[in-house]
């Protein structure tokens, strides 16, 4: 944790004045730079005709909206998922969200002709819910639920939901492959309101569940045994634990493809600025995780003009560094 003279509220100010500063830049970068004073108009003195404010409405402004939504949600599954393990080096992929929505969605292109991402990203979802029930039902059948087989469990199913991706992919037209190309790189292009609306109400449910949580994860932390000495009911605690996380990581994952290293990085620099306890960590992961997504964002625009690189690229260049880190320093940031 930092110095105690730091405080909590004023790296919390810092953290949104990150977080503003981006907003703006987010809405005037990209292959068609917009000033600052011109993204204003087009939200206080909006004109249809004018092609810069059709851009910042309804491109640039959803999908900055959606950037924050998105890392909210993977700071706040990442931080669910490292509790209910006890694992440092955890994230939502862990549960089998990310395979399971990939193989929803490739196989609803391949086998529906399925193109619209409002469409498909339902099916994604679906493909994580079932995933995060299958490892939940292989974990915890017939013996209760332990940390160690839920990881193993996940672990073991993605490798089989991959295999069928990978299968699917390779025996289907370049078009199938195409569409499914341009998801599975993790990218917020061409989302428009229609794909933040539902994401952001299911996202809502699932942070408000997660923070109702953060009392009961200080507990589970402690272990089996000292956690059901204080009374602690675990099989309830990681079931809803993980029903937030696949709200939370199975939406993001259905909207704009699997993020890398965001559900990782977010809780341990949480961690490492606020302290232990749930109800700080959880929050202040929401908050990184949607700072550390839009920056992603805006370098991926700035650096790949006229063009872009995807947001789920940049944040595996940022976050692979950030994992070699972790694994060389295990001890150091253990929960």
């Amino acid at each position: 944790m930092l110095s105690p003279k730091i405080s909590v509220k004023l790296i919390i100010l810092i953290c949104c004045l990150l977080l503003v500063t981006f907003f703006v830049i987010s809405l005037g970068v990209g292959s068609r730079s917009v000033s600052i004073p011109t993204t204003w108009q087009a939200f206080v003195a909006y004109d249809s005709t004018n092609s810069e404010h059709l851009l910042v409405r309804y491109l640039r402004f959803p999908r900055t909206l959606l950037a924050i939504v998105i890392g909210v949600a993977l700071g706040a599954a990442g931080a669910l998922m490292q509790a209910i393990t006890r694992n440092p080096l955890a994230d939502p992929g862990l549960l089998g969200i990310n395979a399971g929505a990939m193989v929803a969605i490739v196989l609803v292109i391949a086998c529906m002709g399925v193109t619209d991402i409002t469409v498909y990203m339902w099916f994604g979802l679906l493909g994580a819910g079932l995933a995060g029930l299958c490892v939940y039902l292989l974990a915890g059948l017939h013996r209760g639920l332990n940390p160690i087989r839920m990881v193993l469990s996940g672990v073991a199913l993605s490798i089989v939901l991959l295999a069928i991706t990978h299968m699917v992919t390779v025996n289907s037209d370049e078009k199938v492959f195409d569409q499914f190309r341009h998801w599975v790189v993790g990218s917020l292009q061409g989302r428009s309101f229609d794909v933040l609306f539902p994401i952001t109400s299911l996202v809502l449910i699932g942070c408000i569940l997660a923070t109702l949580l953060a009392r009961s994860l200080d507990i589970v932390v402690l272990g089996n045994d000292l956690s059901h000495a204080l009374g602690a009911n675990q099989s309830k605690i990681w079931l809803l634990a993980a029903t937030a996380i696949v709200l939370l990581a199975g939406s993001s994952t259905a909207a704009v493809g699997p993020i890398s290293f965001l559900g990782l990085t977010a809780p341990h620099f949480a961690r490492y600025l606020v302290g232990a306890g749930y109800r700080r960590i959880l929050p202040m992961s929401m908050l990184i995780g949607a700072t550390f997504m839009l920056v992603a964002d805006c370098i991926g625009r700035i650096i790949g003009t006229p063009g872009e690189i995807s947001v789920g690229i940049m944040l595996s260049l940022i976050g692979g560094p950030f994992f070699i880190y972790l694994v060389r320093h295990w001890r150091v940031m253990s929960l």
